[in-house]
């Protein structure tokens, strides 16, 4: 059977207009297509430059983050100047208020270590042919459906708006999942057209979705914390379902480097995918001291949220008022609200892929309908650099894996 593997360019949703809710704006397509083409040959045109290229191996590491509690490992291994204790030099992380800048950045090589969702991996992969490759998860779970307090239920959201903060989230796919097991079905069109069976779904920056609740110009929201808990803490909204209820132990962002970087710079990749299990590791046992580092009450000021939110997620003990809530359904499954665990397991990948394949996305996703799910998770993940990192912390006990590092996925919508 013949996939097409051969990463062919091809096109994508240009956004005609602001109301379009895609993410993408026609600028920001251009912008990153024009890069991703000139990526591809840039190596062509230093090919046999070996030594400029050796002496490249001392690049500092230049993080690119949103205030998400996704980038804690970054953050963490920054804060704590891990990067230094592997030998490398470090900038100061930067900051982006959406998942397009992220990527545009990335592309541009402005950074060339982010956190950036799963599924976003496999369109920057193969939907705009940029060479970049999934070293690590960042953590797992850590994400929530939110909704105004009125609504109780996935089927009252029939009839509403909803925002994701990308087409390409593990938040949309989650969505989804949940809004077809309740006889709803997602659409992204004018409001005024909405039916009663129908969830109108809008792409809107994290940042923004507490006041857009608040302003009940939309009905819910599913992202990454801590914006759940600070929608909780002002009143302003509900968690409705954790993600990791739907999932159990789903990725969400992960850590992406370009392909130049691992093929020229293994050593370099190797130090900087130490630190940030290293991170990992440190943040399990520290949750709270985590939360207090991540806030805007830390010199560094990371993100902008208090350590009060960012501890309701990070050291969560809320667990007995989700389950009355239906919040959470499978208690058996004994999940943290966020963990962290650094392993890129290929069933994930897989069934990605698969998920994927039957979820709604705005533009031309005909790359993903010939993408062959064991093919991606063999080439879009480079697992050597974590499986080393991971021995060197323990081995696979010290995150609660199994020796084996297999597992089954499980979801129930």
């Amino acid at each position: 059977m013949k996939h097409d593997h051969d990463l062919a360019r091809r096109p994508i949703h240009i956004c005609q207009s602001p109301a379009c809710g895609c993410g993408l704006t026609r600028r920001d397509f251009l912008r990153i297509s024009a890069l991703g083409a000139a990526s591809i040959a840039a190596p062509l045109l230093s090919a046999g430059d070996a030594l400029a290229q050796s002496a490249s191996n001392d690049q500092p590491v230049k993080i690119g983050y949103l205030p998400i509690t996704d980038a804690a490992p970054l953050l963490v291994a920054h804060a704590r100047k891990l990067f230094e204790a592997e030998g490398l030099r470090t900038e100061k992380p930067r900051l982006f208020r959406s998942w397009a800048q992220v990527i545009e950045a990335f592309v541009a090589g402005q950074v060339n270590v982010i956190h950036l969702l799963s599924p976003a991996t496999l369109w920057v992969r193969y939907g705009t042919r940029f060479p970049a490759k999934v070293v690590a998860w960042n953590h797992v779970n850590g994400s929530a459906l939110t909704v105004a307090p009125g609504i109780n239920s996935v089927s009252e959201l029939g009839g509403k708006t909803v925002a994701v903060p990308f087409w390409y989230s593990i938040h949309n796919v989650i969505l989804q999942q949940l809004l077809q097991a309740n006889g709803l079905v997602p659409v992204n069109r004018n409001r005024d057209g909405i039916k009663p069976n129908e969830v109108n779904l809008v792409v809107m920056p994290p940042a923004e979705m507490v006041s857009a609740l608040a302003g009940k110009s939309i009905a819910g929201f599913i992202v990454a914390e801590p914006f759940n808990a600070a929608a909780e803490t002002a009143g302003v909204g509900k968690v409705l379902r954790l993600s990791g209820d739907v999932w159990k132990n789903h990725a969400c962002c992960v850590t992406f480097l370009a392909e130049r970087d691992i093929a020229e710079r293994p050593e370099w990749a190797q130090r900087v995918t130490n630190a940030i299990v290293k991170a990992q590791l440190w943040t399990r046992g520290n949750q709270l001291d985590a939360a207090k580092l991540l806030s805007s009450a830390d010199d560094n000021r990371y993100t902008p949220h208090s350590p009060q939110v960012l501890a309701k997620v990070l050291a969560a003990t809320d667990t007995a008022s989700y389950e009355a809530s239906g919040a959470v359904r499978n208690k058996i499954w004994q999940q943290r609200r966020i963990d962290f665990q650094p392993y890129p397991f290929p069933s994930y990948t897989e069934e990605l892929v698969r998920a994927l394949q039957k979820t709604r996305l705005e533009g031309d996703n005909t790359f993903l309908q010939k993408l062959d799910p064991r093919f991606a998770a063999r080439d879009l993940v480079d697992d050597r650099f974590v499986k080393k990192a991971i021995a060197s912390v323990g081995g696979p006990q010290a995150f609660g894996l199994p020796a084996d590092l297999l597992r089954k996925e499980v979801l129930a919508a």
